[in-house]
């Protein structure tokens, strides 16, 4: 079977097309957000600026494991939206309920970049992580 010229460009067209819109606009991959628990009852969704108690597994894409809070059951304390963790974590749990599970898939730039995490993380690496919410502490607003 021989392909047209016209035909291996619409090929290359609609190939080009989806790695744009897997992507993104600026080239860059975008955070993943899946749901892996939901909650029935759900009274508040995290928040910028809540303090969050959170148990988290996080792996590399070739699933090693490079960090956990679950064998020491010791959650990770942190206020979201301020800086304290990577930029896929102040984004990707924002919204979350108490006891709702969430797997994120963090492109090095909303992760540790090209720098990367030394010797455990290395530059340029897709991070995936499985976290738990456990508990949201919400200042009093003023």
């Amino acid at each position: 079977m021989r392909l047209s010229w016209v035909q291996v460009l619409t090929v290359l067209s609609i190939c080009l097309s989806a790695v744009a819109t897997a992507t993104g606009a600026e080239g860059k991959r975008k955070l993943q957000i899946g749901v892996k628990k939901r909650v029935d009852h759900c009274p508040i969704k995290s928040r910028k600026g809540d303090v969050l108690h959170m148990h988290y597994t996080g792996k590399l894409e070739d699933g090693t494991e490079f960090d956990s809070s679950l064998p020491q059951n010791q959650p990770f304390v942190f206020s979201l939206g301020t800086g304290q963790v990577i930029k896929g974590w102040d984004q990707g749990l924002l919204g979350m309920c108490e006891g709702e599970k969430r797997k994120l898939v963090i492109p090095p730039e909303l992760g540790y970049g090209d720098r990367g995490a030394p010797p455990k993380i290395p530059g340029g690496a897709t991070l995936v992580f499985e976290v738990e919410l456990l508990k949201i502490e919400r200042r009093s607003e003023l």
